[in-house]
């Protein structure tokens, strides 16, 4: 059962976007057992963001950050505001990425129930602000299908304060090109210029996004299999792998417009990295690009 159609009438320029995009793109891991062997699969000098989730701790994302970094990749750590207790422990966490030559983060709100000094990203985005910080690139998340408890209109609102601060916003789990093509549309309409990095997700199978769920506590990645109910069913009749190849394709007219501001694309790999990159070098492949030297 084929589950997207192939667009194989993609223009020139597409593709050259499509190419573009997929040759450096940034890649997600979550900080388990398997994220080292698995990065053993990235492109040398990839740039890799890491998770952070309550049940991990921000210990987790800072050790595996600091390996990746050891090893030649540009870590980019999620910063989780409801995990940082106050200002002091900010203040460590800022000494830790210079220490260890971390130049680049990504700011979120978190999914911990108790929070420190800090209840949401913008609080901690001002806080690091007011301090100072190493960072020559920040990134915050941006919601194209909306979010699960936050309403939309304070949604957007936290997004127009918090790219003050940012340096690139990157969009959340989504599967639908035309509500991803939508929503930037109406936000470059507002005067949002604020560059986007398109979240991509990679290979993988719904089982799999259920055990990192549960094992990580990653709320995200669960309100989006509930959102998507008839997706993950889809998934699941077809014998369980998704490929994000229609996806992409339907992306690509996106990808390809310098007004839609697509910067980079940032891919999901749900520790699945070694199907997920050998899937990237074979869609290059198929579209007559060359992988970088």
């Amino acid at each position: 059962m084929t589950l997207f159609r192939r667009h194989s009438a993609l223009s020139a320029a597409a593709r050259d976007a499509l190419a573009q995009a997929l040759r450096a793109p940034t890649f997600e891991l979550v900080p388990l057992k398997n994220a080292l062997a698995q990065a053993a699969f990235l492109p040398p000098a990839a740039t890799v963001s890491v998770t952070a989730s309550p049940a991990r701790g921000l210990e987790a994302t800072i050790a595996l950050c600091e390996q990746l970094q050891a090893t030649g990749f540009r870590a980019v750590p999620h910063l989780a505001a409801r995990m940082i207790r106050d200002r002091a422990h900010l203040r460590d966490i800022v000494t830790w990425l210079e220490g260890v030559g971390a130049d680049r983060a990504f700011v979120v709100g978190g999914d911990a129930k108790e929070p420190g000094a800090y209840p949401d990203g913008l609080s901690l985005l001002r806080e690091m602000g007011e301090i100072g910080h190493p960072l020559s690139e920040i990134g915050i998340p941006c919601y194209p299908q909306g979010h699960a408890f936050i309403p939309d209109a304070p949604l957007l609102g936290a997004l127009r304060a918090k790219a003050a601060f940012a340096s690139y916003m990157t969009t959340q789990l989504c599967f639908d090109p035309g509500a991803i093509a939508i929503w930037l549309a109406a936000r470059r309409a507002e005067g949002l210029a604020l560059p986007v990095h398109i979240g991509l997700p990679g290979v993988a199978e719904p089982h799999r996004l259920l055990a990192i769920s549960a094992r990580i506590g990653v709320v995200d990645t669960h309100r989006f299999l509930v959102k998507n109910t008839r997706f993950v069913a889809r998934l699941i009749r077809s014998g369980g792998f998704y490929r994000p190849d229609g996806l992409l394709e339907g992306l690509a007219p996106l990808i390809a417009d310098p007004a839609a501001g697509v910067a980079d694309l940032h891919v999901y790999t749900f520790n699945a990295v070694e199907v997920t990159e050998a899937w990237r070098r074979r869609y290059l492949a198929a579209l007559g690009a060359a992988l970088p030297a």
